[in-house]
């Protein structure tokens, strides 16, 4: 059967059809993205302007539903990359009520968006409050990490922070339960130098806790390790039933990982290895497992031979 062949005049209407289509798509486009449309974004809430005298608990959640009026470009774009945005809240007004009206600032909010955005409303739109006594207290300040070293090196000492402390300011049931604030998490790979740095604390939504400083220096010790053997003698507890108790080896070795610089520090007096007999009266072993109950801060056990030892009990 012959195929049927499309002319030089049907070539071109086709052309022009397809040139036309694309045309009117475009135009669409242009004018679907310049039309302004009505989008919701969730968003978190930080607190502005809090009254001094005054330690408060919101009684609602810590997010709330922005209305944005904006351009169908913009909308396309927050669709692609959602984010969740942050929005200050002037608290100033607490001095006198206990709630929050966000109509009255929606001046002050359209402020923190750009020109092409327009926010039209929050809700919830009334935000409440429970006053309470407001207290200060002093807790230490700790350094997450997520760190790489090069090859035999590792942390040798402990970290340093500067201040050590730091003052929080709030409700009396809320200070009283943070133990220690953490600053954000250091970051680092292929480290051989010690860090030095500056990290921001970490509020972790803590929005009616005043901190101060909001931020800390910190110090991490890095130098390169090294191995080191040290023998120890091992100790029996619960042998006071028997009149000897002896275990074969008396002692066992240790395998260690220690900072260079600290290699002669480190003696058998630092470790202490112990075997419990009450485990082979429970569980009638035929040895007995040499445990680790003191190891000094920052050297790493990567051996212990024997792992088990024999014994013999005179009664």
């Amino acid at each position: 059967m012959k195929q049927r062949r499309i002319s030089k005049i049907q070539r071109r209407k086709i052309s022009i059809f397809v040139r036309c289509l694309i045309i009117s798509f475009i135009a669409w486009l242009l004018i679907a993205v310049s039309n302004k449309y009505t989008f919701t974004i969730r968003a978190g809430i930080e607190y502005v302007n809090i009254p001094e005298k005054r330690a408060f608990h919101p009684l609602q959640s810590d997010t709330v539903s922005v209305r944005i009026k904006m351009s169908g470009w913009n909308v396309l774009l927050s669709r692609l990359n959602p984010d969740t945005a942050n929005i200050q809240v002037d608290l100033s007004s607490l001095s006198t009520r206990n709630y929050i009206v966000f109509s009255n600032q929606i001046g002050f909010i359209n402020r923190q968006f750009p020109v092409d955005r327009q926010v039209i409303s929050v809700g919830p739109d009334t935000l409440y409050f429970d006053f309470s006594k407001q207290t200060q207290r002093k807790v230490p300040v700790r350094v997450p990490m997520h760190i790489g070293f090069k090859k035999q090196y590792g942390v040798i000492g402990a970290t340093r922070t500067n201040p050590e402390y730091v003052t929080i300011t709030g409700p009396l049931e809320d200070v009283a339960n943070i133990e220690y604030l953490e600053t954000d998490s250091v970051f680092g790979t292929q480290i051989h130098t010690d860090i030095r740095t500056v990290s921001n604390i970490n509020r972790k939504q803590r929005t009616n806790v005043t901190i101060y400083p909001t931020f800390a220096e910190v110090t991490i010790p890095i130098g390169e390790l090294t191995e080191k053997i040290i023998e120890i003698p091992i100790k029996v507890e619960n042998e006071r039933r028997y009149t000897s108790v002896r275990t074969i080896p008396s002692k066992v070795s240790l395998t260690i990982l220690v900072s260079l610089k600290d290699f002669s520090k480190w003696t058998a007096r630092d470790f202490e290895a112990i075997v419990d007999l009450d485990n082979w009266e429970e569980n009638r072993v035929k040895s007995l497992p040499v445990l680790l109950t003191k190891t000094p801060d920052f050297v790493k056990v990567i051996k212990i031979d024997p792992q088990n030892v024999d014994f013999f009990v005179r009664r």
